[in-house]
Parts: C-alpha cells; sequence; structure tokens
C-alpha cells in the first residue's frame, strides 16, 4: 500500500521474491548494470567491461553458484562444512569424465547439457552417501569431518591421473560450448568471439553472459528454497534443532538434504570452474578454496542470499583492488613527492632495502605478496565481521536502509 510498504494484508503477499517496490527497482537496476557492462558505455565504469575484469565478474558468477550451495548448508541449516572444496572437485573430474575430450585421459566428449547436470547429481549422491557420518555430530566436530573430505579428496584427485593428469600437471576440461551431440560441431561457442544475436562479442563477454544467466537460475533456485517446507525446517534446525525435532521435523532426513543440495550447487560450480579455467591441477580443489567460500558466506552474511552474491563479489574483487592500490601506492612512493608519502612507504615496499607490508617487487623487496596478505586479509574480515557485525556485508546495509527509513528520527 502507498506510504506503507511493509504492510501484508496476506501470506502470499509477504513471502514474495520481491515484496516491496524498491526491491523490484533495485534488481530490475543491478540487472541493466550487470547487461550493459561489456558494452563499456556506463559513465565511469566502463572499464570494468575490460577482458580482465568480465573475467573476475565470470569468476564472481561461478563463485556465487558455489556459495549459495555453502549459504544452504550453513546459512540455513545450520551446518558447518569445510569440505565444500571436495565437492567441487568431484563435480570438476565428473565433467572431464563426460564433457572432455576422448584421448589419453577418460573422457566421452558428451555435450554440456548432459556433462553439467551430471556434475551436480554425482556430487550431489556423494554428500548424501557422506551424509550420515557427517549428521551424526555437531560443530566442531562436523567442521573436522568435512575438513578430513578435502584431504581425501586431493589424495585420490592426485592419484588417479588417468583422470585428473596428475599432481601438478592436471588436464584440459570440456570447453564451455552448446552442441546437440559429441560429434556434432557445436551451435554456440561461448569460447570464440564472433557474433551473437547480430552483435559482434568477444569470448570474455559471452562466457559472462552464460555464467550470469546461470547464477539467476540458481540464485532463484535458492531463494524459493527458503520460502519452502524444507527451507523452514532448515531454518528450524539452524535455530534450535532439539525443539526442531520434538515438532515433528525429521532431522536427519533434512540434514541429508542440505547436504545433497549443498554439493549439488558445489558440483555445478566445480564443473563451470574448471572449465572457464580449461585447465587446472588437482590442488586447486584444497583447504584454501573452502575458507573462501567460508569467508564469502559470513563476510556477506549467512543465510540471506543477497548476502551471500556480496561476499561473492567483495572476495572475487578485493585482490584485483589490492593489487591495483598497491601499484598505485608503490608509484607514489616512487615518485617521492607528496604529504603522506611516509605513510604509503609503510604499506609498500619497493626495494631490497624497503621495509613495507606488500612486496611489490617479488623476490627483490620484503614483505607480504598479493596472495599472501589477501589470506591474512580474509582471516581478519572473518574475525571482524564475526565480532562486530554477523550478518556481514548485508547487516551493514541493513543499518544504512533502517536509517534513512527513520530518518530524521532516531529510533
Amino acid at each position: 500500500m502507498r506510504g506503507r510498504p511493509l504492510l501484508y494484508t496476506d501470506y502470499e503477499a509477504d513471502q514474495a521474491l520481491m515484496n516491496t517496490g524498491s526491491k523490484k527497482i533495485g534488481l530490475a537496476f543491478l540487472l541493466i548494470v550487470a547487461l550493459l557492462i561489456p558494452f563499456q558505455v556506463i559513465p565511469g565504469i566502463g572499464f570494468l567491461g575490460e577482458n580482465d575484469w568480465l573475467r573476475l565478474f565470470t569468476t564472481v558468477c561461478i563463485f556465487g553458484i558455489g556459495a549459495l550451495g555453502l549459504n544452504i548448508l550453513t546459512g540455513l541449516a545450520g551446518q558447518v562444512s569445510l569440505g565444500h572444496a571436495f565437492f567441487m572437485g568431484v563435480g570438476a573430474y565428473t565433467a572431464a569424465w563426460l564433457g572432455a575430450a576422448e584421448g589419453p585421459l577418460i573422457g566421452l566428449g558428451l555435450p554440456i547439457w548432459i556433462w553439467l547436470p551430471a556434475a551436480g547429481i554425482v556430487a550431489a549422491i556423494i554428500g548424501v552417501i557422506v551424509g550420515p557420518t557427517a549428521v551424526r555430530v555437531r560443530g566442531l566436530y562436523l567442521a573436522f569431518v568435512t575438513l578430513g573430505l578435502v584431504f581425501v579428496g586431493i589424495y585420490l584427485f592426485r592419484n588417479w591421473s588417468s583422470l585428473s593428469g596428475g599432481a601438478e600437471i592436471g588436464r584440459e576440461f570440456p570447453a564451455l560450448e552448446f552442441r546437440l551431440w559429441k560429434s556434432e560441431e557445436p551451435l554456440v561457442d561461448f569460447t570464440a568471439d564472433g557474433p551473437w544475436f547480430g552483435i559482434d562479442f568477444i569470448a570474455e563477454a559471452k562466457i559472462y553472459y552464460l555464467l550470469l544467466a546461470l547464477l539467476v537460475v540458481f540464485v532463484l533456485l535458492a531463494k524459493n528454497l527458503q520460502r519452502t517446507r524444507v527451507g523452514r525446517a532448515f531454518q528450524s534446525i539452524r535455530d534450535r534443532d532439539i525443539a526442531a525435532e520434538i515438532m515433528g521435523v525429521d532431522e536427519v532426513r533434512y540434514k541429508l538434504m542440505a547436504f545433497g543440495i549443498s554439493s549439488f550447487f558445489a558440483g555445478v560450480a566445480g564443473a563451470l570452474l574448471a572449465s572457464f579455467l580449461s585447465r587446472t591441477i588437482p590442488e586447486r580443489w584444497d583447504l584454501f578454496l573452502s575458507v573462501q567460500f567460508i569467508a564469502i558466506v559470513l563476510i556477506g552474511g549467512a543465510g540471506v542470499v543477497t548476502g551471500t552474491l556480496l561476499g561473492s563479489v567483495f572476495v572475487i574483487i578485493l585482490p584485483r583492488v589490492v593489487e591495483d592500490f598497491s601499484r598505485w601506492v608503490a608509484g607514489y612512493v616512487t615518485e617521492g613527492t607528496g604529504l603522506f608519502v611516509w605513510l604509503a612507504d609503510i604499506f609498500v615496499s619497493t626495494g631490497s632495502g624497503d621495509f613495507g607490508l606488500i612486496n611489490t617487487s617479488p623476490g627483490v623487496a620484503p614483505g607480504l605478496s598479493t596472495a599472501q596478505f589477501n589470506q591474512v586479509l580474509y582471516g581478519l574480515l572473518i574475525i571482524g565481521f564475526l565480532i562486530f557485525e554477523p550478518l556481514g556485508l548485508y547487516g551493514i546495509w541493513l543499518r544504512i536502509r533502517n536509517y534513512w527509513k527513520g530518518w530524521p528520527f532516531t529510533y
């Protein structure tokens, strides 16, 4: 109703995906911006349509899909998991087994409409198989159980060389192209430059649009899951599992469902990531990858789809921002003119005798590399958000929104 946007007269209106006009306008605006990015026509941010930035945004879409799965397991169902990288690896090598070309390594050469869903299904089946062991424990013990999956996975992936290509070597993964069957020419090749719907696109733009469309589909799946009976059962287990079981919620069944659904999202994300990278090694699916997804969920806001997307953008774009900022600071220090040169010199090291926090001359200057600094920064951000803002970036947005809704009043 006009002037009273949070007044609902029926349950259906309250549970709508976009239950306010501001949400609909905001979503439409973000989608328009996302669609226009490759055209480089948006004033002030046209550079985001360059190849390297498009690859970053494509990675955001892939990690967003995987993070949505972890958010279902951790944010909705309340189950701590450090094994997300294992299920992504399962999805990646399922895609390689079914979709990669036949040759010295295992590969059937099947099209994407077979190997992509299969990657999620196989990961989901394995998630349900290992689920009974995981659901018998809680909290820290559950984290240790899922952590063990990562090390088991790396061992299997390294030693199954006929599938993975072997440690530190890796293999080629199926390309992002659509074919009706394996021996035919692709109807749509997302990895090649050329016309698309009458417009010339570079390959990076085609892949970006493909992954953006898949992200929208998985966002709708995750958002709708929250509104179903299954989603409400997940949340009741998260909030008070004993009370939920007393009220008739089958705890074991719904925990297994949470593991299966989360593993499906992870398997699809792993297959997409491996295909996007084209070639990767078994060590890619390690503990740090799982930690990245934990960081996405906690920094963005656990249990909220919007928070998961915010966390994905933040975690993936942050290394690029840190790298560009470090280069700018290094140039500022090298020039030696400015009021804050002394402060910038503390932040970066530019030579063998220059001590700074971030090393801009690898192998020469002391200090942390950009990758090492990002790992430290992830840890500090996780600790900071857990202590000061448990709802993450989404919680910060809520504070800003509520402030402006109540302005000029402070209560």
